[in-house]
């Protein structure tokens, strides 16, 4: 689990380096593929169905501004500066799944959406901090609903975290919304992917036409973060990784 995890973590460093005006989603997405075969591992987005037995297309989800989740990677768009992108990326390495999403900033983006990227990205850690043995699914709900209903931005209802192990998606359900004490336990060993999904505006969504992008609205910027984690008695461990991702933020901001 740690392997396929810190995989998508330097996956999602490498599309760090390419993220700049004029790239187009469907590139990246080739330079996503190619990287993860090329390090002994599968793609797990990559014909994955949804609910409407459409394989999803390609493997990495690319949504970009109002795109919520799910956006699919097309050369037809192009990011331009202001722009952000949250690139969401699956792997199956020796048997076993890794799964993380980050937001990125295309160019200069203004600082009322760098806020809510810096919210959102907050309540994971804030989530994660909550995640431990003997502690509820309601409680890393609550993490996330607390911290950014407080800075007035709304908290999508229909998409979850997850349980996350030999299949991309297990069981417990993970909302970003809910009330401590409530819910599944959380067990030593435990492997969860937590996923706040946070909007500029209301938290209504929809879906698009493609059957697979899902967009504000208000078509106001929301901003996705994702870690996978094992739960563990104290502190649980990060098993994904933005270490690389920051890194390079900071030599560029």
């Amino acid at each position: 689990m740690r392997e396929a995890n810190q995989l998508v973590g330097q996956t999602l460093a490498e599309l760090f380096r390419h993220i700049k005006p004029g790239i187009t989603t469907l590139q990246l997405d080739r330079i996503a593929e190619e990287y993860i075969r090329d390090h002994g591992a599968i793609p797990t987005f990559l014909n994955y169905p949804n609910p409407y037995g459409q394989p999803f297309p390609a493997s990495i989800c690319t949504s970009v501004n109002d795109c919520v989740v799910h956006g699919v990677p097309s050369e037809k768009q192009t990011l331009k500066d202001g722009d952000i992108v949250s690139i969401d990326c699956g792997t199956l390495l020796n048997g076993f799944c890794g799964d993380s999403a980050y937001t990125f900033c295309v160019g200069e983006v203004s600082e009322e959406i760098r806020k809510l990227l810096r919210t959102t990205k907050d309540s994971l850690y804030k989530a994660i901090e909550t995640a431990t043995a003997g502690k509820k699914v309601g409680d890393i709900g609550y993490a996330v609903q607390s911290h950014c209903e407080a800075e007035g931005y709304g908290v999508v209802r229909e998409l979850t975290g997850h349980g996350i192990g030999k299949d991309m998606h297990e069981d417990p359900p993970v909302p970003n919304y809910g009330r401590r004490g409530n819910g599944a336990t959380l067990k030593n060993g435990m492997c969860i992917a937590i996923e706040p999904m946070i909007t500029m505006g209301d938290n209504r969504i929809g879906l698009m036409p493609d059957k697979w992008s899902i967009v504000t609205l208000d078509h106001k910027p929301a901003a996705h973060f994702e870690h996978t984690i094992v739960v563990r008695h104290g502190k649980s461990e990060i098993l994904s990784s933005f270490e690389e991702i920051e890194r390079l933020e900071g030599e560029i901001y």
